[in-house]
């Protein structure tokens, strides 16, 4: 017998685990406890009638069935979510200031802004990129309502929207990787993610040279593109030219890196908070 319906709250914590290999973290996201979560994914599995979970040697893993599952439930959640806003929003109109590093802004702003956009059409968003810590210190002084933040930056309140690996980055059919030491464009010495490549490559006994700084994704993009050195990055769509390296290439696994919204204090108007969601609900619902 065909199930007469999917319940939304399913699809939505279903989405949260697969994304984030997590019951507990899933739970967090929607403020359930972690065996009401885990009842809720039992109950999707009884209402299809397939596995869609099972455990794997990094979290959970969606299986065959669970994969299919996972995009066509971000489109219907898509779908609801913009449904609901479009019938309930109230007429809002106003500024928001935004903030983002380049290459969050690239990945997955367009999407959320244009959601957005249709939704409240009378709310101007301005977006300034820079690094984290300057985004951090300008949300600080009131410059900005709110920002994407790469995790590690000390700023109160922040909640973490999306989770996932850092991955080497050089040129297409290049050798840089085997270099010893091997040539590495990344951002100022305070930066996480520069910290983070260090410290997994000393753990390996591997000398690096950090032969290049740019406080852009697009700039280290630049330098690897030109053959001078690799790069890190989240998971996105890398330019032509640019390709991922890995544990085969003899390079060690890097960690996994969190993305943080950090709304301003003063950040109170319904702009504001409209926006917030919006990109808490753009996060759980693509990757």
């Amino acid at each position: 017998m065909l199930p007469a319906g999917l319940d939304p709250e399913l699809l939505r914590s279903f989405v949260l685990v697969a994304e984030g290999r997590s019951v507990t973290r899933a739970a967090e996201r929607v403020g359930r406890t972690q065996s009401a979560v885990s009842m809720q994914m039992r109950r999707l599995e009884e209402v299809l009638g397939e596995e869609l979970l099972r455990r794997g040697p990094r979290g959970l893993e969606t299986t065959s069935k669970g994969a299919w599952l996972l995009e066509r439930a971000r489109t219907l959640l898509a779908l609801n979510e913009e449904i609901i806003t479009t019938f309930r929003a109230p007429a809002i109109t106003g500024q928001v200031r935004l903030g983002s590093p380049d290459d969050y802004a690239l990945q997955w702003l367009p999407g959320i802004l244009a959601r957005f956009g249709e939704a409240y059409p009378g709310i101007e968003v301005d977006v300034l990129c820079m690094s984290s810590e300057e985004l951090a210190q300008r949300l600080a002084h009131g410059h900005l309502d709110m920002a994407l933040l790469t995790e590690g930056q000390n700023y109160p309140g922040q909640e973490e929207v999306w989770r996932g690996p850092l991955r080497w980055v050089g040129p297409q059919g290049g050798t840089l990787h085997r270099r010893d030491p091997l040539p590495l464009a990344a951002a100022h010495p305070g930066c996480t993610w520069r910290r983070a490549a260090l410290e997994a490559l000393g753990r390996e006994g591997r000398r690096v040279r950090v032969t290049y700084n740019s406080t852009t994704q697009s700039g280290c993009f630049a330098v690897a593109l030109a053959g001078l050195a690799v790069t890190i990055s989240t998971p996105t769509r890398l330019p032509p030219g640019l390709s991922w390296l890995g544990e085969a290439d003899g390079l060690p696994e890097l960690p996994e890196m969190g993305i943080m919204l950090a709304v301003g204090e003063l950040a109170t108007s319904a702009g504001a908070e409209a926006l917030s969601e919006a990109i808490r609900q753009g996060f759980a619902q693509t990757s």
